[in-house]
């Protein structure tokens, strides 16, 4: 019976009205990018109020664990492990710096949501060809204006929350970038929405951000040290994914 109710809210409540948000918050974004010199805070502004909009509606109460360890004037790269499509406004809303998120190219062809990726400044990728020269290009430009990045390096979501292979890509990324790698562990998601369900569920999500990890010597920037770089991130954000999944 509580899951009839939960998929008839998602339905006939949560879908109609979180797609009301994006299409008035991403038409403002992308209105505001039209403007000289306005692809960047207001639209990042727009984002923030449409993730506080979408947990304030599905009923989801984040605690945020961490924030002390950053320096708010520092461009960093935030490595997530990935539960849900309820990660991206759970960050967006929880970490107090302007944000870009490196995606799939398809999200790029999502009315309102898809023109605000784009029109923002986010890193739409083609994952089966990915432009590593111009993925680099526009990272350097992001954090030359103070912007920090939000990537996946599990490339799609957890069915049960358990954390995937860290792909190396991204944090060669990270490497060739010179910027500080955050490893972030979100954890309840999986619970709020799981991958391949339609139904979506009030819950409580906790975000932990662990300390910085300095960008290497020039040296270490090779494929070798950015999948040893991956592992070390993995084991660090999977420490509080195993205690959340022995009280389950």
């Amino acid at each position: 019976m509580k899951a009839a109710f939960h998929w008839c809210r998602t339905v006939f409540f949560l879908i109609p009205t979180i797609t009301a948000y994006t299409i008035v918050l991403g038409s403002l974004s992308v209105l505001s990018s039209l403007w000289p010199g306005g692809r960047g805070s207001f639209a990042h502004g727009c984002a923030r109020v449409w993730s506080w909009l979408i947990l304030a509606t599905t009923g989801i109460d984040v605690d945020v664990h961490g924030l002390d360890r950053l320096q708010r004037r520092t461009t960093y790269v935030f490595v997530s492990n990935h539960q849900s499509i309820y990660d991206i406004p759970v960050l967006f809303w929880s970490l107090p710096f302007q944000l870009r998120i490196i995606a799939k190219e398809s999200l790029g062809r999502i009315p309102f949501l898809g023109w605000h990726l784009r029109r923002a400044g986010h890193m739409l990728v083609d994952r089966q060809s990915p432009d590593r020269g111009r993925i680099l290009k526009d990272a350097r430009r992001l954090a030359g204006d103070g912007v920090s990045l939000i990537v996946f390096p599990e490339g799609t979501r957890s069915r049960d929350g358990a954390i995937g292979r860290f792909k190396a890509g991204s944090f060669l990324l990270a490497l060739e970038s010179e910027l500080p790698v955050v490893p972030v562990t979100v954890t309840g998601t999986c619970r709020v929405m799981r991958k391949g369900e339609l139904t979506v569920r009030p819950g409580h999500v906790q975000i932990v951000v662990h300390e910085p990890m300095a960008p290497p010597a020039a040296a270490g920037k090779g494929v070798r040290d950015a999948k040893r770089l991956a592992a070390q991130v993995r084991e660090i954000i999977q420490s509080p994914l195993k205690a959340d999944r022995r009280l389950e």
